[in-house]
């Protein structure tokens, strides 16, 4: 398996064809996976917002208050509003937002970005990744997946994960199968689209000198059953279960 940055794209501009853009700089074979930053995504479909969109509400007011309390550092309400709007669950308040966004994605500040905007301004996530990967799918003709970097629990720090998909299951399915000692694998469920979105992070790069986009070649999927099941739901999510009856206390 191949990974290679896609070299030269401009700085997106809402409107631009994402599409084109891609095409115009590298060549897509049948056997590729495109995976693109939610980031470049937004942009193309203008999901930059200014904080004077999300004036807040009581409960925004009274979220900034706690966890500038809680930080030291002031916050700014407006901010709070737009996660509360771009969520469907705030799991969380304290000592972070911890939310699902509208299309099932569990992150936290429901994915919002300041990093690459201007001044007062947010980056919201695109508002359905897999119809975004869908489009860019029949336009380059290779499966898509859209995403995005947060963290992990138990873990240290980020790495990449999917958020939408189209042209490839999410995952692929090993039960049935026999490990090495001949035992019937009973729950080895393998998240092929995370697996290749944290690979491609990780030759994208971060910061001023990463790359948003990145072709995988060569990746074979198997003879394994696969299927589009990808964001856990919430009757076997028993993590977030204990959450929804959990409190912070830094005490």
């Amino acid at each position: 398996m191949r990974l290679t940055p896609v070299p030269g794209l401009p700085e997106i501009r809402p409107g631009d064809d994402l599409a084109s853009l891609v095409a115009e700089r590298v060549d897509l074979s049948s056997d590729s996976i495109l995976c693109l930053a939610s980031t470049v995504v937004s942009k193309a479909e203008g999901r930059i917002a200014s904080l004077d969109e999300f004036p807040a509400g009581p409960r925004a007011r009274e979220i900034a208050a706690r966890l500038g309390e809680l930080t030291d550092e002031e916050k700014d309400p407006r901010f709070a509003q737009a996660v509360l709007e771009e969520s469907t669950e705030l799991i969380t308040e304290a000592p972070f937002l911890l939310t699902e966004t509208r299309f099932g994605h569990v992150c936290v500040n429901a994915g919002i970005d300041r990093s690459n905007t201007g001044d007062g301004e947010i980056l919201l996530l695109p508002e359905r990744p897999s119809e975004s990967a869908a489009r860019l799918s029949e336009a380059l003709s290779v499966p898509v997946i859209v995403t995005d970097t947060c963290g992990r629990p138990f873990r240290h720090g980020q790495r990449g994960v999917a958020i939408g998909w189209a042209g490839t299951p999410a995952s692929r399915d090993w039960r049935g199968e026999n490990d090495r000692d001949g035992r019937e694998l009973g729950v080895t469920v393998e998240n092929v689209i995370d697996e290749l979105a944290a690979a491609a992070n990780l030759v994208a790069g971060e910061g001023a000198g990463g790359v948003p986009a990145v072709v995988v070649e060569d990746f074979e999927f198997g003879e394994m059953d696969g299927s589009d099941e990808h964001f856990r739901e919430i009757e076997s999510d028993y993590v977030r279960q204990a959450l929804r009856g959990w409190s912070y206390d830094r005490a």
